[in-house]
C-alpha cells in the first residue's frame, strides 16, 4: 500500500499466479490431472479522506480452470473427464461520514459477476468420448454454465446518544441475476432467476447500568422472486461479571431464500427459519483469552425435495464450544486450543426422517502452537486437528419416500500439521519493504483421511471421498511496502 505526501489518500495493488503444474509432477495426485490448475488473481484498492469522513473503494479479479480424469463408478472401463473454467469479478465503494450533532452513515455500494463453465464427458480408456446407451452412466455426459450477476446498495445512519448508547436504522437493495444453462443426453435446461431484494432494519444499543448492556434490533425483508416478505427480531443482554470478564445471552430470528438451484426447479418455495438461542461467558485480556458458549439452534421451513418441492423439513442444533489462548505462560509461545460438541439433525431435502447431516461431525478439536526465535527471525508452528466421523447414506426411491439402504460413520479425522516461516525485518527500524518466507506441509502423519463415500446406480459398490493427495507441501514469499503483511502471510498458512 502506498501513502501519498499529505496523508490523506493511499493506493495498493496485488496480483498473484498459481500453477500446480510442476508442483502435481512432483506430489503425485490420485486424479489424472489433463488440464493442470491454474489462477490469476488481482485486487486494487483506493483510499481518500474527507472532511469528516472517508471514501474506500476495492475491487478484485481471478480467474481459474482446470481439468481431471477421474475411473466411473459404475465401469471399470469408463472415465469421467470434468473440466471447469471460473471468472469472478467483485467491487465494493464505501463512505464513512460524520453528519454532526452525533450522527454519522456508513454508505456501500457493490457489484460482482461470477462465471462458472462445466463440462463433463464419459471417456474409455483411449480418453475418447462414448455413449453407452445406459442413462445413468450417459446423463454424466453435461454442459453447465451459470452467471450470477449481484448489485447491492446499503445505507446506515447511526446516532450516539449520552455517549455510549446508539441508535442505528437503515436499508439495503440488491438485484441478483442468475442464469443458468444446462444440457445432458437425457435432459437440458435454461432458466433465469432475477430477485428484486429489499431489507430495512433498526437496531438500539442501551445501557442499563455500567455493567448491563441491551441491544435490540428488527428487520424486514422482502424477495420478488419467492414473493415473500419476513418480520426478524433480534435482542441480546451483556452483563459485566468482572476485570475482563462479561457474560451474555443473545436470541433471534434469521431467514434465508432457498438456494438457486432448488429455485431454478420451482419458485413456489418460501424462506427457511432458524431461531437461535446463545449464552457465551468471556474472559480476555492482551494476554489470555477464554470463551464458552452453549446454544441451541431450530430450524423451520427447510427445503423437502421428494416427493415434491416444499418447506416442510425440519431440524435443530446444540452443542457448545470452548476456547483458550494464551500467549504470555511461555515467553515467545502463542497457543490456543478450541474445541466444539455438536448434536444436530434434520429432515429435509429427501431425507426419509431426521437424521444427523452427512457434514456434521459430533466433536472436533484444534489445537495451534507458533514459537518465534528472535535471534534467528524464525518462527515454528504445529498445528493438529481432530473431528469424529460423519455419517453417510446410501438412499433409493420407494414410493413417495426414499429408503435408507446402506449408512455409517467415517473414520476420525486426524492432521498433523508444521509451517516455519523466517522473517528478515524483524529487528530493523523502519523498514519500507516486509518480507517473509513460509515452508509448511499438512497431515504430517499420513492419516488416512475420509470425507464420505460414493455410490454406484444401484448401491452395490462405494468408494471411499478421499484427498488427492494424503499431504499439502507449501513453499513461498510473500513481500509487501508500506503496510506489514507478515503476519496475514503467517497466519494464513498455518
Amino acid at each position: 500500500m502506498q501513502l501519498a505526501k499529505n496523508k490523506k489518500s493511499s493506493w495498493g495493488i496485488n496480483y498473484g499466479y498459481t500453477n500446480l503444474s510442476l508442483y502435481f509432477n512432483i506430489v503425485k495426485q490420485k486424479p489424472d490431472y489433463f488440464d493442470m490448475p491454474e489462477y490469476h488473481t488481482a485486487d486494487a484498492n483506493f483510499r481518500i479522506k474527507t472532511k469528516g469522513g472517508i471514501i474506500k473503494y476495492y475491487t478484485t479479479f481471478s480467474y481459474g480452470h482446470g481439468g481431471l480424469r477421474r475411473p466411473n463408478i459404475d465401469s471399470s472401463d469408463l472415465k469421467e473427464a470434468l473440466e471447469l473454467k471460473n471468472t469472478n469479478w467483485y467491487n465494493n465503494v464505501s463512505w464513512k461520514q460524520n453528519l454532526g450533532n452525533g450522527w454519522k452513515l456508513n454508505m456501500g455500494l457493490g457489484y460482482s459477476t461470477n462465471l462458472d463453465d462445466y463440462d463433463q464427458k464419459i471417456q474409455n480408456q483411449n480418453n475418447q468420448p462414448v455413449y453407452t446407451g445406459k442413462m445413468y452412466i450417459d446423463s454424466l455426459n453435461f454442459k453447465l454454465n451459470n452467471i450470477q450477476n449481484l448489485s447491492q446498495i446499503r445505507a446506515v445512519f447511526e446516532k450516539r446518544i449520552g455517549g455510549i448508547s446508539a441508535l442505528r436504522f437503515g436499508g439495503e437493495y440488491m438485484y441478483a441475476y442468475n442464469s443458468s444453462k444446462f444440457s445432458n443426453p437425457n435432459f437440458s435446461y435454461d432458466g433465469l432467476l432475477k430477485d428484486n431484494f429489499t431489507s430495512l432494519f433498526g437496531e438500539a444499543d442501551m445501557y442499563i447500568t455500567n455493567g448491563l448492556a441491551v441491544k435490540t434490533g428488527l428487520r424486514f425483508e422482502n424477495s420478488s422472486l419467492i414473493n415473500k416478505t419476513n418480520i426478524a427480531p433480534r435482542i441480546s443482554l451483556a452483563y459485566k461479571t468482572g476485570k475482563d470478564a462479561q457474560m451474555s445471552f443473545a436470541y433471534g430470528i434469521f431467514y434465508q431464500k432457498p438456494e438457486n438451484n432448488y429455485l431454478q426447479i420451482t419458485t413456489n418455495l418460501g424462506y427457511t427459519k432458524a431461531t437461535h438461542y446463545i449464552l457465551n461467558y468471556q474472559k480476555m485480556n492482551k494476554d489470555y483469552t477464554f470463551r464458552i458458549e452453549a446454544f441451541y439452534k431450530k430450524y423451520d421451513d427447510l427445503v423437502k425435495t421428494y416427493p415434491l418441492f416444499n418447506n416442510d423439513g425440519t431440524g435443530d442444533a446444540k452443542g457448545f464450544e470452548l476456547f483458550w489462548r494464551d500467549k504470555k505462560t511461555i515467553k515467545g509461545f502463542d497457543y490456543w486450543i478450541s474445541y466444539s460438541y455438536l448434536d444436530t439433525k434434520r429432515d429435509y431435502l429427501y431425507y426419509p426422517m431426521q437424521l444427523q447431516p452427512t457434514f456434521a461431525a459430533k466433536h472436533t478439536l484444534s489445537i495451534v502452537t507458533k514459537k518465534f526465535i528472535t535471534s534467528i527471525k524464525t518462527g515454528f508452528n504445529f498445528t493438529y486437528s481432530y473431528a469424529t466421523g460423519r455419517p453417510y447414506y446410501f438412499m433409493e426411491p420407494n414410493g413417495n419416500k426414499y429408503d435408507i439402504k446402506d449408512q455409517g460413520t467415517t473414520i476420525p479425522y486426524h492432521n498433523l500439521g508444521f509451517s516455519l516461516n523466517y522473517v528478515p525485518s524483524v529487528g530493523k527500524t523502519n523498514p519500507k519493504t516486509f518480507w517473509v518466507i513460509v515452508a509448511s506441509v499438512t497431515n504430517m502423519l499420513n492419516n488416512d483421511q475420509v470425507f464420505g463415500y460414493n455410490y454406484s446406480h444401484n448401491g452395490s459398490i462405494k468408494q471411499p471421498i478421499t484427498m488427492p493427495a494424503p499431504s499439502f507441501y507449501f513453499i513461498g514469499i510473500f513481500l509487501s511496502w508500506g503496510v506489514d503483511k507478515t503476519q496475514d502471510a503467517i497466519n494464513n498458512n498455518l
